[in-house]
């Protein structure tokens, strides 16, 4: 029902301008008005989502590590320097290959529960398909979104004109067909497939993970369906951009609905997205888990607002403080003479 939910409010959206543009005479409101507020939306949340995790206080270190420890033999017991690291130039490669390579997606594993001849067997095998899924998806996102900067700077930069020729370099169709667009549509339809089909991941699916797919599959679809089938005035939209930078807007009546349809779909987007699970992109960079050193072995953190009246209480204090009523749960103590009574001793 979530993913009917949000399915069907994103329909709603799609009608919006499309009954509002030409019946209601609200060209500017729909090119003008909705990004700008969006656009305005997006960049005071992200800024405010980022300044509210970067004072969240990290006194210890939580990194999530999966390999083994710097040892005190490394020869016997070599230190898996990605997995786990130590120092701050490991924690940096780690991090690299984690935004750019979506290196723990690709150690995925899928877990399986067969039947063996005298008891059930548990089986672990490598699942690449999220992964490829995942990483078609956010760099065919990536590549669009910088594409589209040749609708808002006037020389184009030339970075914006070499990934156009590389996108389009198998020179299929008029307008030429682009690889990112096949790759953004196939990405956000596999990740929806996997969360529709599967009933383990569907059962643990909010509408809040439904409606940014279906949300960024509508905008997917009207770019295409623009730019292939609608054959919008190119010329005209880039006039419109281009005042919106300049605050100098001209909203020309050539502009078909299709691309208000488009503009008020990813002005969605970007007013959601500072609210939403999307905020990972920064996140990534802001998550202990992540960025900080595993070194809670070689160095001692001392939490920061600890009260510097109170003097640490060592567990050998604390085993002779406490001694007999843990002998007399039968707890393990590291000195047997702890936990005989004062009167035993005696």
């Amino acid at each position: 029902m979530n993913a009917l939910y949000s399915l069907l409010f994103v329909f709603l959206l799609v009608l919006i301008p499309l009954f509002g543009v030409d019946a209601a005479h609200l060209r500017t409101f729909f090119g003008v008005c909705i990004p700008t507020t969006a656009f305005i939306i997006f960049v005071v949340g992200f800024i405010y989502k980022v300044i509210i995790w970067g004072r969240s206080a990290v006194p210890f270190r939580i990194p999530t590590t999966g390999g083994q420890f710097k040892s005190f033999d490394p020869k016997l017991f070599p230190q898996n320097k990605l997995d786990c690291p130590q120092t701050g130039a490991q924690t940096f490669f780690r991090m690299v290959l984690e935004v750019f390579a979506f290196r723990s997606l690709f150690r995925n594993t899928a877990v399986s529960l067969h039947q063996g001849k005298d008891h059930p067997i548990v089986a672990y095998k490598s699942s690449k398909w999220l992964w490829l899924f995942a990483i078609t998806f956010h760099y065919s996102f990536f590549i669009i979104a910088l594409r589209h900067l040749r609708l808002f700077l006037e020389p184009v930069p030339f970075f914006v004109n070499g990934l156009d020729f590389v996108d389009g370099l198998l020179q299929i169709g008029a307008p030429t067909m682009y690889l990112t667009d096949l790759g953004l549509l196939a990405g956000v339809l596999l990740l929806l497939g996997r969360r529709l089909i599967n009933s383990r991941i569907n059962y643990i699916s909010y509408a809040s993970d439904f409606f940014p797919l279906f949300l960024i599959l509508a905008i997917a679809l009207s770019g295409i369906y623009m730019r292939y089938y609608a054959k919008v005035d190119v010329i005209a939209i880039k006039e419109l951009t281009m005042g919106l930078m300049t605050f100098n807007y001209v909203v020309s009546d050539v502009i078909g609905v299709s691309f208000f349809i488009h503009v008020f779909l990813v002005s969605c987007l970007m007013a959601y997205f500072p609210f939403s699970k999307l905020m990972h992109f920064p996140g990534v960079f802001l998550s202990p888990t992540r960025n900080l050193p595993n070194d809670s072995r070689a160095k001692h953190h001392v939490n920061p607002w600890n009260d510097p009246n109170i003097k640490a209480h060592a567990y050998a204090d604390y085993e002779k403080q406490f001694g007999v009523p843990m002998a007399e749960v039968g707890l393990p103590l590291d000195n047997p003479e702890n936990g005989k009574a004062p009167e035993e001793e005696a």
